[in-house]
């Protein structure tokens, strides 16, 4: 085999590696949608408190507290999770051919975070305002339970 074709071949291939590990992270942040929906937040306004410290989904997370000079409690529901990825390539594209004993691989990681924001003042909530990448639907909405305690 040819020096300069193999160096050729290994340089267009680094080249597709790097091509593709430019465009997965925006693909994957093009697949990852923001879906708060307008409902879901608006059921919180109004809501005691007590609906949110005992709501079967909101107590599994870590919250922080902060408060206001105004008075306005802020609270968040943290929820987040890790994940890596790797890609490697020995220099083999097909039978027969060498493999590279340098292989090239390349690792990425990622933290997807959404911050569940509550505003809270006189004991009831606000503003329910979800940031970062989230997702709202019927389980993010008070439980019936305190439905009814609205006021």
């Amino acid at each position: 085999m040819n020096t300069r074709s193999t160096k050729v071949r290994i340089t267009i291939r680094l080249l597709q590696f790097t091509i593709a590990m430019a465009i997965i992270p925006l693909i994957s942040a093009c697949a990852t949608k923001h879906t708060e929906k307008k409902q879901d937040l608006e059921a919180w306004v109004g809501t005691s408190v007590e609906a949110l410290d005992t709501h079967a989904l909101f107590s599994t997370m870590p919250m922080f507290r902060t408060n206001t000079d105004g008075g306005t409690e802020i609270r968040n529901y943290a929820y987040g999770y890790d994940f890596g990825e790797c890609f490697g390539k020995a220099g083999a594209s097909s039978p027969g051919d060498f493999v590279n004993t340098n292989a090239f691989i390349a690792c990425s990681s990622s933290r997807i975070v959404c911050n569940n924001l509550f505003y809270i003042k006189e004991e009831k909530i606000i503003e329910y305002a979800p940031t970062g990448r989230c997702h709202t639907d019927r389980r993010t909405q008070p439980e019936t339970r305190h439905v009814t305690t609205k006021s």
